[in-house]
C-alpha cells in the first residue's frame, strides 16, 4: 500500500451534516463526517484514550464526543477540547493530545482524503500536516457538461485490481455484449507509451475500430481526428480523455486498497458529448455498471485462485503496463527509504503490440 496520496474515500451523498460514518482505507478506520457548516472531515476511528471507535460516539456539528468517558475532540484538527473526569487542579495540557485527523476534500461527489505515511505504533498523533498537492478531479474542457458516477466493491487486493483495470487483453473475454464488441472482432493492435511523472501514458491514438459506442463519435468528427488518450499515475489513477472536435468525453477511475485483500473501484465521468441523448447520464452508468460488474466477478473467480499462492506470471507486450506499475511502485517505495528523487523505470517512449 502506498502513503502520501490522496484517495476516494466515500461518496459525498452517504455523508449528512452532523452524522458520523464508519470508513476504511488502507487497512486504517476512519470515521467521516460533516461540521454544521457542511465541511467533511476525517479522524482515525479510535479514541486515543482507550481505543474505543469514535463513531460510536456523538457529533455536535463541531466537536467528536467519545461514547466511553467523554473526550471531546475537534472534527478538523482532531484536537482534544475536553476531558470531564479532569478536576480543576489536574494540570494536564490537552491541546497536546490529538485523534488522528487527515486532510479532507471534496471533488467530484467524492470525499478524498489525505492518507500520510503512519506514525510509529504506540507514538500518538499530533495535528495532520498540509497535503502537498489538492485532490484529483475529472479533468472538463467546457462550460456545460454531464457528471455521473459509480462505484463497486472488489473481493481482491489493490494490485490485481489495478492491473486488471489496465489489462488490454481481457476484453474480449470478460466484457462481451451486442452494443460493445464480440469475441470475434480481435485484432491486432499497437499503441505508443511513454513516460509521464508517477506513471505512463498511453499516447494519443484513434480510439478501436471494433467497439460500437467509439464508431458513434463518427457523428461528431471524422475518424482520423478523433483522438483517445489514457493514462496511469500512482498510486492508483486512470484517466482517460477523448476528443472528437470541440467535443470531449473524460473519466477518472481508481482502485482503493480498503484492506490487503479487498479494494474498491470508483468511476467518475464527465462529457459534453451526446448532450441531446435522453436519459444520458444514466445510460452511461448502465454501461459503466455493466462493465464493473464484470470484472468483480471475475476478480471473484480470481480470488479463488490466488487463496492457493500460486505462481504467476507476466508476459510481453500485453502485460508490460502491468509490469511498469509494479516498477514504479517499487521505485516509489526505493525513493521514500533513501530520501534520493524516483527513478522512473521507462526509459523513454515505447511501441506495444498485441490483439485483442
Amino acid at each position: 500500500m502506498l502513503f502520501d496520496f490522496w484517495y476516494r474515500a466515500i461518496p459525498t451523498e452517504r455523508v449528512g451534516r452532523n452524522e458520523l460514518v464508519k470508513n476504511m482505507l488502507l487497512e486504517i478506520p476512519l470515521v467521516i463526517g460533516r461540521d454544521r457548516r457542511g465541511r467533511a472531515f476525517a479522524l482515525r476511528d479510535t479514541c486515543p484514550h482507550r481505543g474505543m471507535p469514535l463513531s460510536y460516539g456523538r457529533f455536535d456539528g463541531e466537536q467528536v464526543e467519545c461514547c466511553y468517558h467523554g473526550w471531546k475532540f475537534d472534527a478538523h484538527s482532531g484536537q482534544c477540547q475536553h476531558i470531564p473526569s479532569l478536576t480543576s487542579d489536574q494540570k494536564l495540557k490537552l491541546d497536546r493530545i490529538y485523534a488522528g485527523s487527515f486532510a479532507c476534500e471534496e471533488q467530484d461527489d467524492y470525499i478524498w482524503v489525505f492518507v500520510p505515511e503512519p506514525d510509529p505504533a504506540g507514538a500518538g498523533f499530533t495535528k495532520a500536516a498540509e497535503p502537498p498537492v489538492p485532490a484529483p478531479r475529472v479533468p472538463t474542457f467546457s462550460d456545460k457538461y454531464k457528471i455521473a458516477h459509480l462505484t463497486s466493491e472488489l473481493p481482491c487486493s489493490v494490485d490485481h485490481g489495478i492491473i486488471g483495470l489496465m489489462d488490454p487483453a481481457h476484453g474480449p473475454f470478460v466484457h462481451q455484449a451486442w452494443w460493445w464488441r464480440s469475441r470475434h472482432s480481435i485484432h491486432e493492435k499497437q499503441k505508443n507509451f511513454e513516460p509521464i511523472p508517477y506513471g505512463f501514458r498511453m499516447s494519443a491514438h484513434t480510439p478501436s475500430s471494433n467497439s460500437a459506442p467509439y464508431r458513434l463519435l463518427r457523428l461528431y468528427a471524422a475518424a482520423d481526428s478523433i483522438t483517445t488518450t489514457i493514462d496511469f499515475v500512482l498510486p492508483n489513477l486512470r484517466l482517460e480523455t477523448i476528443f472528437a472536435g470541440k467535443y470531449w468525453f473524460s473519466s477518472l477511475t481508481t482502485v482503493t486498497p480498503i484492506t490487503r485483500n479487498h479494494c474498491r473501484i470508483d468511476v467518475v465521468a464527465a462529457w459534453n458529448i451526446f448532450r441531446w441523448l435522453p436519459f444520458g447520464p444514466g445510460l452511461l452508468k448502465f454501461v459503466f455498471a455493466k462493465f464493473v460488474e464484470q470484472d468483480r466477478q471475475t476478480m471473484g473467480k480470481q480470488s479463488e485462485g490466488l487463496k492457493h499462492d500460486p505462481h504467476l506470471m507476466l508476459i510481453d507486450d500485453a502485460d508490460r503496463p502491468a509490469k511498469w506499475y509494479f516498477q514504479l511502485k517499487q521505485a516509489y517505495l526505493e525513493s521514500r527509504r533513501s530520501g534520493a528523487e524516483m527513478k522512473h523505470p521507462m526509459p523513454g517512449s515505447v511501441t506495444l503490440k498485441w490483439r485483442s
